[in-house]
Formats: structure tokens, sequence, C-alpha cells
């Protein structure tokens, strides 16, 4: 076991919650002005984290903490003679089988090679055959039109294999995608060079707080920060008024683009994923051992 003096510990956590302000405070100062964000607030809304959840800073599994009564009011911890750590044994209690779901997903996704050239033509799938008053980011004019937009899907092969972005296709599309994705089926079908995967990371990241260290969490939100802002990029959306210039995934030339940040973005992903793997790894092992 690592042990940290409270000097120690207080110098990590301050490091990350200043890391994590530079995108939690301005959410929360557009979340006063009523102003909606077609970019950032995904990742504050579709995933559940809390700005306050996400600035706490967790130490992971095997550190000690001296000094640091305050982390006896946050589940999962107890004390010891040396401080207080994570109550490992309590969390597999409740979490064995999140662990292990995670544990499966990933490690099936990251035994499988990138597939690349998808396009992200899922964002132009929620939004086809849609009336102007329907369309999610109403506030923001579609690049080519309504009419542009369904051309593009229609003279394309859609290819999405993640459910959570299937199942917001408009019922139109749904048949034109070539899978058919479930969420029984996501352990088969998830792959590396899906963005939406690797935007996901962020996700498992916290669902296993407060196992996972909250660097490995910090790595894994900066990673779907980068990873949204390309999808909404070479989404169908005119962002440019809030400085997201477009890649044009209607031409080859944005297409390359595409591919070649996709393909960056798998390698980005690859050692969180593999880090991810190694937090459920440590806990179903030594509990095992126990």
């Amino acid at each position: 076991m690592e042990v940290l003096t409270r000097a120690e510990w207080h110098r990590l956590r301050d490091e990350h919650v200043a890391r994590m302000r530079r995108f939690t405070g301005p959410h929360q100062e557009r979340k006063l002005r009523k102003e909606k964000h077609p970019v950032m607030d995904f990742l504050f809304t579709y995933y559940s984290h809390r700005p306050v959840r996400l600035e706490r800073w967790h130490p992971g599994p095997g550190v000690v903490l001296e000094d640091a009564p305050e982390y006896l009011e946050f589940p999962h911890y107890r004390a010891t003679a040396e401080g207080v750590a994570l109550d490992v044994a309590g969390f597999l209690a409740q979490r064995a089988k999140t662990l292990e779901f995670v544990r499966a997903l990933l490690t099936a996704t990251l035994g499988r090679p990138a597939r690349l050239g998808c396009f992200g033509l899922h964002e132009w799938a929620m939004v086809y055959r849609q009336q102007p008053e329907e369309v999610r980011h109403n506030a923001w004019p579609l690049r080519l039109g309504s009419d542009g937009t369904d051309q593009v899907v229609e003279s394309s092969r859609i290819q999405c294999g993640h459910f959570d972005a299937f199942r917001f296709f408009t019922q139109p599309a749904r048949p034109r995608n070539a899978l058919q994705p479930t969420r029984e089926d996501q352990l088969l079908n998830e792959q590396p060079g899906c963005l939406h995967a690797n935007m996901d990371l962020f996700k498992w990241a916290y669902k296993l707080e407060p196992a996972t260290p909250s660097d490995l969490v910090a790595d894994c939100f900066e990673l779907a920060v980068d990873v949204r802002e390309l999808d909404m990029r070479a989404s169908p959306y005119d962002l440019a008024e809030l400085g997201y210039e477009p890649v044009p995934v209607e031409t080859q030339d944005g297409r390359a683009e595409y591919v070649r940040g996709q393909a960056a973005f798998a390698e980005r992903a690859r050692p969180l994923r593999e880090r991810l793997i190694d937090v459920c790894e440590s806990i179903l092992t030594v509990t095992s051992l126990r």
C-alpha cells in the first residue's frame, strides 16, 4: 500500500480540481445563463456524472490517505491503522456485476482491430427526414439543409455498430443501417475505431468510482471532449459560429480527414482501455485471493 501524507494528497486533489474546472466552470456558467451548447452539454447530460463528482478526487485502490477523515463520508472508504483507504471488499460486494461487465466489454473491444470508415454518419441518421422543429439541435442550422442532409444519408452506406448511437436514429434511418445493434449484442459489436465507444471510456471510468483513480477519469474525460468535437464537426450541423470548423464527410476530403481523426483516437484510447481493465482486474483478483 502506498501511503500519502495529507500535504501530498491535498496537492494531487487540488491539481485534479483545477484540471477539471477548465471544463466544469464554463459549463456551470452556461447553465446559469440558461445557454445551451451543442457540443459540450453532451458530456454533462448524456453522461450522468455531475460536475461536482467530476471534480472530486479519488486515489484508487492500493493507496492510504493520512489524516483524511473527510473521505470516510464517501461510500466505499474505510479506516485503517495508517489512514483511510478504499474498501475493496465492500466495493466488490456491491459492484461485482458492473466490474465483470466492464472488464468483459473493454477486453472484447481491445482485442478487435479498429474498423474505420463510418464517417460519423450516425449523426446524419439522427436527423434523417425530420421536420425542423424535431431536430435535436434545432437552434443550429443544417449545413446542407434538410433535403441535402437526407440525400447524404440516402447516397451513403450507414454502418453504425454502437447501440447507444443507433438507438437515436430516426425510424426511417434504421433500416438503412448495415447493422441492427442491440443492447444484448453490445459485447459482439463494439470496436476500438468507434468514436462513441471511445467516448464511453469516460462512462466506464466514472461508473467504477471510487475504484478508478481520478487521473484516469480525467484522462478519459479529456479524450471524450476531443472525440465529441470531431463527432460534431463531422455532423450535419453548422457550428462554425462556435469555432467548430466542419469536417465535410459528404466529400472525399472530409471523409479522409474523419478517418485520420478516428484512427488517432483509437490509438489514444488503447492505453486508457487497458488501464480500466487493470482497475477491474486488480479488484476482482485481490478479492479472490482473500
